[in-house]
């Protein structure tokens, strides 16, 4: 399962929900694209190193970025940006899961909904 950037974000602030749909995973992976957003949100050097840290601790692996995919994610710019709001970075997560035959977990299913290639596992934060 590849995780988008929301479920990381709740992940690492330990919400339960997302710390058990993460570790009830066996196969966990990010694309590089939400790893650079995740170190975009560093607040220091430190802060980046535990996110890093955090994330090898557990067993992320990481899809690189391809020729492929970057094709991709520029065909689904041009069919969902305008009507439903896909930014670049969703689509070149979403063009991941899909090129690597992945679900993407995400909360975020107003912008990944109407792509039909892509498998979602929909995730619901609980409101603390």
């Amino acid at each position: 399962m590849i995780f988008d950037s929301d479920v990381l974000i709740w992940f690492l602030r330990e919400e339960p929900d997302a710390v058990t749909l993460i570790e009830a995973s066996p196969d966990r992976a990010i694309s590089i694209i939400t790893l650079m957003e995740a170190v975009q949100g560093s607040r220091s050097k430190a802060h980046m190193r535990t996110i890093l840290d955090l994330f090898a601790a557990s067993g992320f692996g990481i899809l690189p970025f391809s020729e492929s995919i970057g094709h991709l994610a520029s065909g689904l710019i041009e069919e969902h940006t305008l009507a439903h709001g896909l930014q670049m970075p969703g689509a070149l997560i979403a063009a991941t899961a899909i090129e690597a035959g992945e679900v993407l977990a995400t909360a975020n299913r107003r912008h990944f909904r109407p792509i039909r290639r892509l498998a979602l596992k929909p995730f619901h934060p609980r409101r603390t």
